[in-house]
């Protein structure tokens, strides 16, 4: 199978190593330079432009930083559609809109190819690994064929259903990561307020039903003051962004969206779009005049999971509720 990779950024880059290192036929292409080159080094091809990745790829990835670049990266000049044909797949795996891709998924179509959303959750730290969940919507054909490059980037693979199901399902599990998020650095800075030792704390929330996912790994960056979790207020304020929009579509009545949106914007605005987003807890230290730290905490979360084959992840579906 021959995969044209469009996108080598955070996450970008540690799915085309993966692909890399698991000797899959690889072309990359991303706007610096820089980030193709380790990849060139290892034996990637650099493409010429999208167009022509795309005439010659069997699986043409896409993993960028919003749906307007993904757009671009589609139907500009000499973009993907311009090279896709008969036989071939898209897969877009950036966090993206599910009628965006819907949309450019009808145009995959008309030039006879198929179409996949492909998001990927779990953390940079084990994208590098191989060990991150992908989700994929799209005709199960489709999926099948390329199933072998997903469990080659990813550990568990779940087919979400039709074109676009996959993109509502991780734009909803990034809202509960950013309201986590927020939600724990209130519950720290509230426990170290109230005379708590906060090493204590993250043990406390770590064994009990406060756990989760976000606290095992994002408070340990935040206790240890580096808040480097390889991720940038602007992609949660798009996060969260995309999935208000999808409620607003579906006329959802939230409240809790709308105010992690505006916690984060302002994050944003004060601290700027590239500064890590678990540093919105630096508000809070702000106004406590207090600052979450505690020893022997790590600065950056890292994988020590063994890679493994990635697998489908099937579902029983148990009867309907009456």
């Amino acid at each position: 199978m021959k995969i044209a990779f469009i996108g080598l950024g955070n996450v970008g880059g540690k799915l085309a190593g993966s692909l890399l290192r698991n000797g899959f036929d690889l072309t990359v292409r991303d706007l610096d330079p820089a980030a193709a080159r380790p990849h060139l080094e290892r034996g990637a091809a650099l493409g010429e432009s999208p167009a022509a990745m795309a005439r010659a790829a069997d699986l043409i990835i896409t993993c960028l930083p919003s749906p307007a670049a993904s757009a671009a990266v589609m139907e500009g000049a000499h973009g993907i559609l311009d090279g896709i044909g008969p036989g071939a797949i898209w897969a877009e795996m950036s966090t993206s809109d599910e009628a965006e891709v819907k949309r450019l998924g009808a145009l995959v179509a008309a030039k006879g190819a198929e179409a996949l959303d492909c998001p990927v959750s779990g953390g940079c730290h084990r994208a590098a690994t191989g060990n991150i969940s992908i989700f994929a919507g799209g005709e199960r054909r489709a999926f099948e064929r390329a199933l072998p490059a997903l469990s080659a980037m990813g550990r568990n693979i779940l087919h979400t259903g039709g074109l676009g199901s996959a993109s509502v399902l991780k734009v909803v599990t990034n809202y509960l990561c950013s309201v986590h998020l927020a939600a724990l650095g209130e519950a720290m800075m509230t426990a170290k307020l109230a005379g708590m030792d906060l090493n204590t704390t993250y043990e406390a929330i770590r064994i009990s039903s406060g756990n989760s996912f976000v606290h095992e790994t994002e408070s340990q960056v935040i206790l240890n003051g580096s808040r480097d979790i390889n991720f940038t207020m602007d992609l949660v304020v798009k996060d969260l962004s995309l999935f208000q929009a999808l409620a607003e579509r579906h006329a959802a009545p939230l409240e809790l969206s709308p105010l992690a949106l505006r916690i984060f914007e302002d994050g944003k605005e004060r601290y700027g779009a590239r500064e890590w987003s678990p540093n919105i807890v630096q508000r809070l230290e702000e106004a406590c005049g207090q600052r979450l730290l505690a020893p022997g905490f790590p600065a950056e979360i890292m994988d020590d999971e063994a890679e493994e084959p990635g697998r489908e992840v099937t579902i029983e579906r148990g009867a309907a509720p009456e």
